[in-house]
């Protein structure tokens, strides 16, 4: 189920920058962030309903993708992450190609295989996590059928 409404870009002018970007080229601009490769999530806000798209690493396995609400370690949710509880259903963008995707959350073993796979393309995960008391939240979006 595609993800439609009205469009609020990021307040963030770097992300609504860069999403701009990246979709106006099909991924072949704008798909790093520190030299590692992205995706843009996009799904619907908790509150407002309007559509949000967001600039995440890419970190994929067997076709999955783990969303990592560090925000850098500071000590609240990112707001991505609310709307991905609200709202489970997103596209996922990688380069040119767009899917349905689910999200869950992973917890346990599967949220520490997930981590150690996100902490592999982007080491600074375990730099967050050591600055913020909260456990940092892996989420996991799986094609939808």
């Amino acid at each position: 189920m595609p993800v439609t409404g009205e469009y609020v870009p990021s307040p963030s002018r770097r992300a609504a920058d860069q999403v701009e970007l990246f979709e106006r080229t099909d991924g072949a601009e704008g798909n790093t962030m520190g030299g590692v490769p992205i995706v843009v999530v996009t799904m619907l806000g908790a509150s407002s309903g309007k559509v949000r798209k967001t600039p995440l690493m890419r970190v994929e396995h067997d076709g999955a993708y783990a969303l990592f609400a560090s925000k850098g370690g500071a000590p609240e949710h990112p707001t991505w992450y609310r709307n991905l509880l609200a709202h489970p259903d997103v596209e996922v963008q990688d380069g040119a190609q767009r899917h349905d995707y689910r999200v869950r959350e992973v917890h346990d073993d599967e949220r520490s295989a997930w981590w150690e796979r996100g902490t592999a393309v982007w080491p600074a995960y375990d730099e967050y996590q050591a600055k913020t008391d909260r456990l940092i939240p892996v989420l996991v979006a799986e094609r939808s059928s």
